[in-house]
């Protein structure tokens, strides 16, 4: 009875194998792994995030060389999203790039000035923001950037030198009188002191661009923040790449079960069947 029984076990999985080998059978191998293929090249194109532009308003369709930017935005000339003549009007009062007037509220300081000229080369010009570039309906852009970790020492020293200034708004993106055709304060606002207006670095790198940047206590040589002000190679490349393989790991376990559950229809439908 047992050398039947073993017999005829032998029997079962050799017919299963011919069924698992058939062409039939590897045929189906065959699709599955296409559709695995197919499931893990998303994550891969996604790479294309470390070196895009945004669809905004000044940033050019492709990043690429640019052999002559201006001053503050001199390096990213290497790689940049913006061109030569957007880099030279980032640095001027009253600029055609937006008609925004930085003495709102009596002459900005320079040391408080060349900050936001550093952030206006940042936007224009920086090509790896992919991560935190997010889709938005306004009518200047069709995208933005949303919560882009800010390396603590650019933060803190940005908010330090401004200390002394004076604003009449906290988020400089909306609300202000623009029948002048630049932006003046409301009229239901008035001029404060910047401390008063933003109490700390954290309150300022955040909601002075409406959550464009976030406020983190990396440090520069942390390699998990993005950098304002470098010199030399461009630092945030690796940046961005941390954190776009960061999402990619936390989309991974779905394409993971995704598989796994493939695999196991597959062995259901060929080998137990």
């Amino acid at each position: 009875m047992r050398l039947f029984c073993c017999s005829e076990l032998r029997k079962t999985l050799c017919s299963k194998q011919r069924t698992f080998f058939s062409p039939r059978g590897l045929h189906r191998v065959m699709l599955l792994f296409l559709a695995s293929l197919f499931a893990l090249s998303s994550g891969i194109l996604s790479l294309d995030e470390l070196n895009m532009c945004m669809n905004a308003k000044h940033q050019k369709v492709e990043p690429g060389p640019e052999g002559a930017l201006f001053h503050q935005c001199a390096p990213w000339s290497d790689n940049a999203c913006c061109t030569a003549n957007t880099s030279e009007e980032a640095h001027n009062d009253y600029s055609y790039l937006y008609n925004f007037n930085w003495n709102h509220c009596g002459a900005m300081s320079s040391k408080c000035k060349k900050h936001f000229i550093q952030d206006t080369c940042f936007y224009e010009c920086s090509p790896h923001l992919g991560p935190w570039i997010q889709p938005v309906d306004q009518s200047w852009r069709k995208e933005r950037i949303l919560n882009v970790p800010l390396c603590k020492e650019d933060c803190e020293q940005w908010w330090e030198d401004c200390k002394d200034d004076v604003t009449c708004k906290t988020d400089w993106h909306k609300g202000w009188d623009w029948s002048s055709g630049t932006n003046k304060c409301p009229a239901d606002s008035k001029c404060r002191k910047w401390t008063d207006v933003f109490a700390t670095p954290k309150s300022m790198c955040e909601q002075v661009w409406s959550y464009s940047y976030l406020y983190t206590t990396y440090t520069k040589d942390s390699g998990r923040c993005m950098q304002l002000w470098f010199t030399g190679s461009n630092p945030n490349k690796k940046v961005a790449e941390y954190y776009l393989n960061a999402a990619q790991r936390g989309q991974s376990f779905p394409v993971f079960m995704l598989l796994f559950l493939s695999v196991i229809l597959f062995f259901c439908n060929n080998v137990l069947a």
